[in-house]
């Protein structure tokens, strides 16, 4: 042992020169001058309001995707001390001295600039030169429109980060297979490959294309060492096992964790409460959790309850009545009951509360011991304030004639007679003799009589019923749906039989913790469910475009304008660089058509190993493009020009590889080689110029005038904001 340690340490490291210098030049050109503007820049003015509820740890919900990207944000607001105090009203805003501005901005910065070095290697992983792998480090850094979405809290870049990384640890992990099999670095890349995946989809579900890209590249791997006779049975498993561990189930426990960090960190009631299930608001600390803790468990007959729809579309809304009547006769000329009206109200309202009555008895109050309603029970619902009963006839609803209409009964003294029997059905019971339970239970009420449903039509009312929600009662729907389901919000047991004294009773039970009941995994659930019901509908915006607009960049983006001067900032990419990109799309399915034609005539004009990579590079870099980009046609949300990058970077990836072939399997001579490197060298050069150009824009600095600004109006279809003096 003793003489081991006499022998000299040696450690030898591999600095690759060039990936070194390119990741310095792209931080610097992400970094630079990070703080300016000091205003609010286009989408900011989204995701700074959800970093400012992460610093108050209150809750929001996000229909555009997974929690992760703006937990990576909130790590920079973290770490510069922001304390969420500042108003995310208007884009253009000055920020105030408590915004760490440059923290804020910082890790999507960073992001944009390591996408430099990722396609560096990436390009080198593929099998091509690292000349071509330089070539498409520099289109990366030299792309106007991925600097200027990497330099403000954006998530564009940070998407892409994690897409190229996923990519790179599949090639390298893939790269190993003829040499270290199951060593540490074969792990080690294998599992950084879906954690890459997970991260991607939990910063935006556009990862999850790129994801089941790389699962199928991974699958058809998968296949061919299925069919290598030369491996053992039991190696073949192994190699099975460890892509499904590491692509399959690890992805989808990182998943549910962003989920859980998630949730744990906002513990507190948030401006989206409404949205979630009234179990889902008991978890959270103050709002209905405030309202509800001390409530009775079970409801019992004398409770007085809120019922709230489960569905919640339009909007969240209660079981509601007032003193109105239904008018003799609708606008259609059609008549009603003339019976008192009842709605579905989207607030908070006296006028919510109804209590729970045995028909076998009188009283309106809890019996001590309490009794408590099960599944299968017949009750009656006594409107709180008017105590008038929950009715209804065989008469057409009013916005809804196919269904019944639901009143509180009068009695006019005519051949009508109350019919106000409901049986409680719990929907989402263990047992067919389970209580109603305030919060925890889903129920469905069926009118005895006629056997309808009462549920929410979504219809509003006209001025006569306050443009409030119609609620219906359905006899023809076998099918349970949400909109048919009720839960108990708001509970206290009835102890007066007097009226008045009844409207202003306010008792306190017992205590009972409801938000115990529900787990992290009907959390998650119900998160998940919402934020799928509520995609954004699509809008008109100024700057929105469609994915057609995106090929030859024939839109952009005004991200900022200085306020009284022509500085700004806009979303335009470097038009050599799209439009060549756009070439070498067409210019591979060519080549590709070709050799695969003159393979299939048994013509081998390339190596086998060069047509294996053109191939692979293929379905990475053409994949990768089409994955990002063709879902975008399906999607009936408004789209802009941001949502092309990811897509944007494959086609660039691919541009330096189709340079490669070309130079190195369809030019034959040196003459037209030399020509090719010069031209190459040339467009290069082209790009660079163009950045420079438009760098003005990108950066916002400096100001141009408004001549400079008509000049870099190359197409008329550009957005270029121009303040004459």
């Amino acid at each position: 042992m003793l003489g081991m340690l006499k022998m000299p340490i040696i450690v030898t490291v591999h600095v690759d020169v060039v990936l070194t210098i390119l990741t310095a030049l792209g931080i610097g050109s992400r970094l630079w001058g990070l703080m300016y503007p000091k205003a609010v820049v286009f989408d900011e003015v989204y995701y700074g309001q959800f970093v400012s509820l992460y610093m108050k740890q209150m809750f929001f919900i996000d229909d555009s995707g997974p929690p992760l990207g703006h937990m990576i944000l909130a790590v920079g607001a973290y770490f510069g001390g922001f304390d969420g105090n500042f108003a995310w009203n208007r884009i253009g805003a000055e920020y105030t001295g408590n915004v760490p501005v440059w923290t804020l901005r910082f890790l999507p910065a960073l992001a944009g600039a390591l996408c430099i070095s990722l396609a560096y290697q990436i390009v080198v992983e593929l099998k091509y030169s690292y000349f071509s792998a330089l070539i498409a480090a520099l289109l990366i850094m030299f792309e106007n429109s991925l600097i200027t979405q990497s330099r403000f809290m954006l998530l564009e870049s940070v998407l892409i980060f994690f897409v190229l990384l996923a990519v790179l640890s599949y090639l390298k992990f893939y790269n190993m297979q003829q040499g270290s099999l199951f060593s540490v670095r074969w792990w080690f890349w294998l599992f950084l490959t879906g954690i890459a995946c997970a991260l991607a989809v939990g910063v935006k579900y556009m990862g999850l294309f790129t994801y089941l890209l790389l699962l199928t590249i991974a699958g058809v791997h998968t296949w061919q060492i299925i069919g290598d006779t030369t491996l053992s049975n039991v190696t073949v498993l192994y190699h099975v096992l460890a892509r499904v561990c590491a692509l399959l189930v690890l992805p989808v426990i990182l998943y549910l964790g962003f989920f859980y960090v998630h949730l744990t960190l906002l513990y507190r009631s948030g401006p989206h409460d409404q949205i979630m299930t009234s179990t889902f608001q008991a978890s959270l600390e103050g709002g209905l959790a405030r309202i509800t803790q001390g409530q009775p468990l079970e409801i019992a007959y004398g409770s007085q309850i809120t019922l709230r729809n489960v569905w919640s579309k339009p909007v969240p809304c209660w079981l509601h009545s007032h003193k109105n009547m239904y008018p003799i006769r609708y606008d259609s000329g059609r008549g009603s009951s003339h019976q008192q009206q009842v709605t579905c109200y989207p607030f908070k309202d006296v006028n919510n509360w109804w209590i729970v009555k045995d028909p076998g008895k009188q009283e309106l109050v809890v019996s001590d011991p309490p009794r408590p309603v099960r599944h299968g029970d017949i009750v009656q619902l006594v409107h709180g304030m008017t105590a008038r009963y929950l009715n209804t006839h065989d008469v057409a609803a009013a916005m809804s004639p196919h269904w019944q209409e639901i009143s509180c009964y009068v009695d006019y003294n005519v051949s009508m007679p109350s019919q106000n029997l409901w049986k409680v059905e719990i929907v989402n019971r263990d047992t067919n003799n389970e209580v109603w339970k305030t919060i925890l239970s889903e129920v469905k009420l069926l009118h005895v009589n006629t056997s309808a449903v009462l549920k929410l039509s979504g219809a509003a009312l006209p001025d006569w019923g306050y443009r409030q929600l119609e609620i219906v009662g359905d006899k023809s729907s076998k099918v349970y749906h949400q909109n048919m389901g009720w839960n108990v919000e708001e509970h206290r047991y009835g102890k007066s039989e007097e009226q008045k004294e009844r409207e202003l009773e306010l008792q306190t039970p017992a205590q009972m913790d409801v938000s115990k009941n529900i787990s992290f995994m009907a959390k998650f659930l119900e998160l998940q469910l919402k934020m799928m019901m509520l995609k954004s509908e699509e809008t008109e915006h100024k700057y929105s475009s469609s994915p057609l607009e995106w090929i030859n960049m024939d839109t952009n983006i005004a991200y900022w304008l200085h306020p009284s001067t022509n500085a700004q900032v806009q979303l335009i990419g470097n038009i050599v660089t799209w439009t060549s990109a756009t070439v070498g799309i067409l210019v591979y399915l060519i080549l590709f058509l070709w050799h695969l034609l003159r393979r299939r005539r048994r013509i081998y004009t390339i190596p086998e190993d060069s047509w294996e990579h053109f191939v692979l590079a293929g379905a990475v870099c053409v994949g990768g493009w089409a994955v990002n980009y063709l879902p975008f046609f399906l999607m009936e949300k408004t789209l802009f020009l941001y949502h092309y990058l990811p897509g944007l970077t494959f086609k660039i990836l691919l541009l330096p590889i189709i340079l490669e072939h070309v130079h190195h399997h369809i030019l034959r001579s040196s003459v037209s080689r030399n020509t090719f490197s010069a031209v190459v060298l040339a467009w290069i050069s082209s790009v660079y110029l163009v950045y420079q150009t438009f760098s003005p824009l990108t950066y916002g600095y400096p100001a141009l005038s408004a001549s400079e600004l008509t000049a870099l109006r190359w197409k008329d279809s550009w957005d270029i904001l121009i303040r004459k003096r």
